[in-house]
């Protein structure tokens, strides 16, 4: 048999295709988990008990249970009560909320850690509670965290493939495509790795001058 890569250009088109809605779904739950992760740790932190309750219960859900079975039940369990996404919004949604809880925590103590004396500075020049989280407070919080934070975005990048079992035609469903009809799956597997190889350069070499941005900014 051997191995025949002469049979990957042929279906260029259908990984790169796979490469851009990676890149979209990565790009979308991204932004998704970033902010979803300061709200929540806002949430988590100076909400109503009625409301941190429950988020307690959400958090503990999501990150105790695979991501994977969240995917399922947010695709084939909410169509069951009447709401029917499609499958690369619930990718998106599931990816995000899954990593927005990660990413709470981190924020969460990033703002513990800010000093008491910014926030009672702030409320003395008459800034409101709100005020004080959204200009002082939080964004200093983020600041710290860019690192961590990044590196959830990488793990964010590599679970992307997981959405291929909604249905989702990203990289790794479009490799499963090109086996399927030429049985060549070393090859077209390994195009893939090489794909999400370049992406994940692409994505760090961007968290590395956003990080570099944000310490300039201190």
């Amino acid at each position: 048999m051997g191995l025949d890569f002469t049979v990957v250009p042929s279906y260029f088109g259908v990984l790169l295709m796979g490469a851009g809605w990676t890149i979209a779904i990565t790009v979308a739950a991204g932004l998704l988990s970033f902010f979803g992760g300061i709200f929540f740790a806002v949430v988590a932190l100076y909400g109503h008990w009625a409301i941190r309750l429950p988020f307690r219960l959400f958090a503990w859900l999501f990150m105790g249970t695979p991501l994977l079975l969240q995917l399922f039940l947010i695709y084939f369990g909410l169509i069951q009560i009447g709401i029917d996404l499609p499958a690369f919004v619930a990718g998106v949604i599931g990816l995000g909320l899954h990593f927005a809880v990660y990413n709470s925590e981190l924020i969460q103590a990033s703002i513990l850690a800010v000093d008491k004396g910014q926030y009672e500075g702030a409320r003395t020049l008459g800034l409101s509670r709100l005020q004080t989280l959204r200009y002082i407070v939080v964004p200093q919080a983020v600041r710290a965290v860019v690192p961590p934070m990044g590196n959830n975005m990488i793990a964010l990048l590599k679970d992307s493939a997981l959405v291929s079992v909604i249905g989702v035609m990203e990289l790794t469903l479009a490799a499963q495509q090109a086996i399927s009809r030429t049985y060549r799956p070393f090859e077209f597997y390994l195009a893939a790795a090489a794909c999400y190889y370049v992406i994940n350069l692409a994505l760090e070499a961007g968290l590395r001058r956003l990080e570099r941005r944000f310490q300039a900014s201190r």
